[in-house]
């Protein structure tokens, strides 16, 4: 492995002597040299290479303005730093730039004459070749633009800790240190943009995008992360594409294809202008204008898109722009360039023809053109006036790229000037020692750098963190259609905090964006219509989750905003309205003294009283008469008593049920009837035995005192006085709201144990039994003495009526159970009023 390193380097070191580097470059000596790699033209010339001869290196093609001005940043800084009194001062800081020509191939080789120059030497070389020949050391290497491109370049520099700074390289893959060891940057990670992106669309509300990247390291790991903040979001992409400016004809126009018939209206766009024009071309050619771009760092403000002929497409774009700097005297320095003047930068007059679309005398694109193989131009004299022309590179009204490869250059020197004023016992190295400047390795650069604190011209704080990366923050712009001349407007729109608390992190001004160029209203990029208030995103199978179709929220549910995700269910004490958006608080409903069902049965229930009373009166008027003594006096005041209390039991279930109403109710109305229907037992069995007994003895009437007919009357009662105690005791019935009714609320008793209830209602129906049996054997008795079979006719008034009950009990709710019982009450109660008294009063 070491053999076949010495041989690559070996390599790379005959070449750089024989032509030190690729043969453009821009070049200047100084006593510690500088590298940079920038991308001078977009691409390289598509060839296929059939290898019947040695093989050609490839051909850049089209010139990258702005690419150019970015060189121009890095030459101005190092001009200013070598004409400074301050820093590194009696020190030259030369340079070495070369075209990247935006791909991987180019840069490599640039970038391996960098690591032949400073490590022959290390690398005891001399054994394979007689490397004599004095060739100043890179110490440091400012680039490249791309992802992909510093990605190579950053494997390669990285074996020899050479510090490499990127000005435009956003991949955050670059910021994992054991892989690209040497490696920093000016410009932030992706990391954050990909958030940023996804917070955007969150912003918008849109939950239905198009994905597009670059088919490299920078696109690939950009919309990997941009596929995660999605998902953590619930917003979906529809299409996920890779795409290159190497890309054939027909599969730019299949990806045209499938981006048209996407319902998507928002495109995501992680990728350089190079890779993104070629479909863009595609997009204007089919005037397909109805689609709105989010655009990242890398494009978003690219000369190669930002013309007027691609406006109908692209306006309305919003972009993420780097933080603009300002770069004092630069405007002046990039008008001062000539061909003739500036001879240490062979960029500079392939800028000069392509910007005045002539050919300078000498020129090898002159010779071309003669012998056809480019198109024909006119010579020109390389004192043209720049200024009076329009063209990308003169765009300084916002820095971005160009700051960036100005502070990078800066923060070179700065390590530089901390090497050469460092005090010994102080410094970075072994034993707190400090390096020599004069016999410095780019690998002690390296160090300074990671340590680097420092503030600048501009009074910002320059360190990088622990990944390699500057601090900096997100410009958002639009892009405008300017009234004046029909060019692109950048209009700043927002920005992005990256270092801002969660929520607080994107600003967004909707009043200055423009979308498509023209609206004011925001698009609607969502895979379905919103669902109104009342409704609820219901899922369709074998769809993403943002496709739904919207289903009306049940009875007891509603949501009061659009596309809700579920339908809040309402309070127990609250209904839905018909169009299930908001809740409205449900009817209170209880048996009323103020209903007229209610009236009706307060008043029968007074109804009884009085005509009990009214009985027990002429029984009291006419106590010493013979029918009155023979219907056992006593036994029919205690009865009418009882009579009187069943009546008035019946009113306690009327009015809204409290705790103590439902625990007395049930009591009340069981004990009066237990007490009512033994009276007439006792009666009943009394006549039936003297009858029976033919002579009415002496042992009889003693049997049948009073006294113990009262007894008997006591112990039937006292029985259901015990049940009555220990249901109150163990389960005592209360009060309570009954939601089951959808937009009533019942307030009903809790009865606390059915079981208690059935043993009160049946222990007065076996009274009743009883009784009627003995009713029922005094059918033969004299016909004038028909008090039993009126008794049997009570009994059996008393069976209908709660064997009605039980059924209408169970099968009604509310306030209707509490009606039921009154009512059976009333019944059974007018029942033996009727048949036990108004025939004696007739």
């Amino acid at each position: 492995m070491r053999l076949v390193l010495y041989y690559l380097i070996l390599l790379g070191s005959s070449y750089v002597i024989s032509t030190y580097g690729p043969h453009q470059r821009a070049q200047m000596t100084g006593d510690i040299l500088l590298g940079g790699l920038f991308p001078i033209h977009f691409g390289v010339a598509s060839k296929d290479q059939d290898l019947a001869a040695r093989p050609e290196s490839s051909q850049c093609v089209r010139f990258n303005f702005r690419g150019f001005r970015w060189l121009q940043a890095m030459i101005f800084a190092i001009d200013e730093i070598n004409n400074s009194s301050t820093l590194l001062p009696n020190i030259t800081l030369g340079y070495r730039i070369f075209d990247t020509c935006n791909t991987v191939s180019k840069a490599l080789e640039a970038t391996l004459s960098f690591v032949a120059q400073n490590k022959i030497d290390s690398l005891n070389l001399d054994e394979f070749c007689n490397c004599t020949d004095h060739i100043p050391a890179t110490i440091a290497v400012v680039g490249a633009a791309g992802s992909a491109v510093s990605t190579a370049v950053a494997n390669l520099l990285g074996l020899f800790y050479i510090p490499q700074i990127s000005y435009a390289s956003s991949s955050r893959l670059l910021s994992n240190k054991n892989q690209y060891k040497s490696f920093m940057r000016t410009i932030p990670t992706d990391e954050y943009q990909a958030t940023a992106m996804a917070d955007i669309i969150e912003f918008f509300q849109w939950n239905w995008v198009i994905a597009v990247a670059s088919d490299d390291d920078y696109g690939r790991p950009g919309v990997e992360k941009f596929e995660k903040e999605m998902e953590e979001r619930d917003i979906c992409i529809h299409l996920n594409e890779l795409i290159s400016q190497y890309f054939e004809d027909h599969e730019i126009q299949a990806l045209a294809d499938r981006i048209e018939n996407s319902t998507a209206k928002v495109i995501v766009v992680f990728a350089s202008g190079p890779d993104i024009e070629p479909l863009i071309k595609e997009m204007v050619r089919r005037n397909i204008t109805d689609r709105i771009w989010l655009a990242s760092e890398a494009w978003s403000s690219s000369s190669l898109i930002a013309k007027p002929e691609y406006l109908d497409v692209v306006a309305g774009t919003i972009g993420f722009a780097l933080k603009a700097g300002h770069i004092p005297g630069f405007r002046e320095f990039l008008q001062q360039v000539q061909p003739k003047k500036d001879s240490h930068n062979e960029f500079v007059r392939e800028f000069w023809e392509e910007t005045f679309n002539c050919y300078l005398e000498d020129s090898p694109r002159l010779q071309e053109s003669e012998n056809g193989s480019t198109s024909f131009r006119p010579l020109c004299t390389g004192e043209e006036d720049i200024t009076s022309v329009e063209t990308p590179y003169l765009d300084y009204t916002h820095l971005r790229i160009s700051y960036n490869v100005y502070v990078a250059v800066y923060s070179i020197a700065q390590a530089l000037q901390d090497i050469l004023t460092c005090t010994p016992g102080q410094g970075l190295f072994a034993n707190n020692s400090c390096a020599d400047i004069k016999k410095m390795e780019a690998w002690q650069v390296l160090k300074q750098l990671r340590h680097l604190n420092y503030t600048n011209s501009m009074g910002e704080k320059m360190h990088f963190d622990e990944n390699a990366d500057l601090a900096a923050n997100y410009t958002l712009i639009n892009w405008h259609r300017s009234a004046e001349d029909g060019s692109v407007v950048f209009e700043e729109v927002g920005y992005y905090n990256m270092h801002a608390k969660r929520g607080g992190k994107l600003f967004i001004d909707n009043t200055k964006i423009l979308w498509n160029g023209f609206s004011s209203e925001v698009p609607f990029s969502n895979c379905s219509e919103d669902c109104e208030p009342g409704t609820r995103k219901g899922i369709i199978d074998s769809m993403p989750t943002c496709c739904f179709e919207c289903t009306e929220c049940s009875d007891g549910e509603y949501s009061y905003h659009k596309d809700a995700s579920v339908c809040t269910k309402c309070p127990n004490n609250s209904w839905s309205n018909g169009n299930h958006t908001f809740c409205f608080l449900k009817e209170i409903e209880f048996l009323s003294w103020t209903e007229p069902f209610g009236i009706a049965l307060a008043i029968c229930a007074v109804l009884g009283v009085v005509l009990t009373a009214f009985v027990m009166g002429v029984f009291v008027r006419f106590r010493n008469t013979p029918i009155v003594k023979a219907t056992n006096r006593e036994l029919s005041y205690v009865l009418l008593f009882s009579l009187i209390c069943c009546f008035s039991s019946s009113l306690i279930f009327i009015g809204q049920p409290q705790d103590w109403m439902c625990r007395l109710r049930q009591p009340a109305f069981g004990i009066s009837f237990v007490l009512c229907i033994s009276c007439i037992l006792v009666k009943t069995n009394r006549v039936l035995l003297v009858f029976e007994a033919k002579i009415p003895t002496s042992l009889h009437r003693k049997w049948w005192g009073l006294n113990l007919q009262f007894l008997l009357v006591f112990l039937c009662t006292f029985v259901q006085v015990m049940i009555c105690v220990v249901w109150l005791y163990n389960a005592p019935p209360s009060s309570y709201m009954n939601h089951d009714i959808d937009e009533i609320i019942f307030i009903t008793c809790n009865e606390g144990s059915v079981m208690a209830l059935g043993f009160l209602i049946g222990y007065t129906c076996l009274l009743a039994a009883i009784c009627f049996f003995f009713a029922f054997k005094s059918r033969k008795l004299p016909e004038n003495f028909t008090e039993a079979k009126f008794i049997t006719f009570s009994m059996l008034i008393f069976f209908i009526v709660w064997i009605s009950f039980i059924p209408a009990y169970f099968s009604t709710y509310g306030k209707f159970v509490s009606a039921v019982e009154a009512i059976a009450i009333l019944a059974s109660s007018f029942g033996m009023l009727a048949c036990i008294f108004f025939n004696k009063d007739a």
